[in-house]
């Protein structure tokens, strides 16, 4: 009996290794080994495996710094099985409860961000080729019901990967009770972390309460999830190439904190197209990431139904704007202009925005500009020195063609300029007089009249 359990173990898990190509010969593997069943089995089975593939063997334990009661007996048991397989043996220790506070994470998250990066910088060290982890098919059905629960969409339910990248999983495809008959039969000692008795998260409850009630219902459900996220993963795959040669066309511009979109193209595609291709496009560029999926449905709906100018404010400071011929998906944090002296004749560069405001003075003019880009006003009437500066509270002036004074907010609003924008505007004062809201208008005080002798020519060019 015991042999025919480890012939179908070995069996299952050398054809896993075949059909996701994980294993092609002549590698040199890290085994995540914690000195549970799951990463214990996945040792012996690799060192069964090991003259078939020509393998190198190394493992790994991390001791997490979360249960110190408990480690020492892990670590023992991890070295006595490397040393009875001649398998090289390492062990690393991270500062799980210190990283999550400085990065305002749970503690789960906080050690899978540091494990991975402990098994990069050892991966590096003994120059591997593949990361084997114990991830097996009990696995995905808890990952598959995690996801369902918070609203995953297509590729989250995909599941766990059984290769991503060096990554992979050889008993991706095998459930849990097989593990531990293998093992029982085997006589094989493993440690069960106290961790994953207790009901205090969500993968826990799933484990202990809700699968085994699915079993019940369907004793095959994990074959059943497999083959469901086999099928999953094709179409992803066959997605991914059509969401990827769509959004080469559709970028306009892209910086890690900024990208722009065609957004005619946009206005006319099916949203299963159009919602990939946005997840995608936020998913590539850094500051972004942490959009919803409520989200994206209000994006598809500024797309769609939208006015030029219209825009959304997400959480975490992300601005969508919808221009003329753009989508713009913006992380920057809005900024507020210095304030800066304005030399008559000369030029200064406003770093905030990238853009240069030049002033000259003419004696005679032919152009008088289109007072938003250029502006002439009478010189003299405007006095110099002239300072380039922010709005500030209370700010007021005589927009040209209004014939009285106006709050400068209420001539933003009136102007529909978004609020994150307005600290960003130059605004051109002469003392404590506005002379010009440079983009937008000039002050009626300081307009060219029959008397003007001097003629004071303003220009911002942006984006220089």
């Amino acid at each position: 009996m015991a042999k025919k359990t480890e012939n179908n173990i070995l069996a299952k898990i050398r054809a896993t290794i075949k059909k996701h190509s994980m294993l092609s010969g002549g590698e040199t593997v890290l085994v995540g080994l914690s000195g549970g069943p799951d990463s214990v089995c996945l040792l012996h089975v690799l060192h069964e495996l090991r003259d078939e593939f020509r393998l190198g063997l190394h493992a790994i334990y991390i001791d997490h710094g979360l249960r110190p009661d408990e480690t020492p007996a892990e670590i023992d048991l991890c070295k006595t099985l490397c040393e009875g397989l001649s398998v090289i043996f390492i062990v690393k220790a991270i500062d799980v409860k210190t990283y999550a506070k400085e990065h305002g994470l749970n503690k789960q998250d906080a050690a899978r961000d540091l494990r991975y990066r402990v098994f990069d910088e050892v991966f590096f060290d003994i120059r591997a080729d593949r990361l084997a982890l114990g991830h097996n098919a009990d696995d995905q059905i808890e990952t598959l019901f995690m996801r369902i629960f918070r609203g995953s969409g297509p590729k989250g339910l995909t599941g766990i990967p059984p290769v991503r990248g060096k990554i992979i999983r050889p008993l991706i495809e095998t459930e849990r009770k097989y593990i531990e008959e293998f093992l029982d039969e085997r006589r094989i000692n493993y440690i069960v972390d106290s961790s994953n008795l207790k009901e205090d998260y969500l993968r826990n409850k799933l484990r202990l309460s809700f699968v085994p009630e699915i079993k019940k219902i369907n004793p095959d459900i994990a074959v059943t999830i497999s083959r469901t996220m086999d099928i999953l993963r094709e179409e992803e795959r066959y997605f991914d190439i059509l969401v990827t040669k769509t959004l080469m066309k559709l970028i306009s511009r892209k910086t890690d904190a900024h990208i722009e979109l065609f957004l005619s193209p946009m206005e006319s595609m099916e949203k299963v197209i159009l919602r990939r291709v946005l997840r995608r496009a936020i998913d590539e560029t850094k500051g972004l990431r942490g959009v919803g999926f409520v989200h994206i449905e209000d994006i598809i709906d500024l797309i769609k139904q939208g006015r030029h100018g219209d825009r959304l404010y997400l959480p975490k400071g992300l601005r969508i704007i919808k221009s003329y011929s753009t989508l713009a998906m913006i992380s920057e944090a809005p900024c507020r202009i210095e304030t800066y002296a304005l030399n008559v004749p000369g030029e200064v560069v406003i770093r905030e925005t990238k853009s240069v405001l030049r002033a000259s003075i003419e004696d005679m003019v032919k152009d008088y500009g289109d007072g938003k880009s250029v502006i002439v006003l009478d010189a003299d009437k405007a006095g110099l020195p002239l300072t380039v500066r922010a709005r500030d509270k209370g700010d007021c002036f005589f927009p040209m063609g209004f014939g009285k004074r106006k709050k400068l907010q209420d001539f933003f609003v009136d102007e529909k300029v978004p609020r994150d924008e307005r600290d960003s505007i130059p605004i051109v004062v002469s003392g404590s007089d506005i002379v010009w809201i440079a983009g937008y208008r000039g002050d009626e005080r300081f307009k060219v009249s029959e008397g003007t002798k001097r003629f004071l020519r303003l220009e911002i060019k942006k984006g220089m």
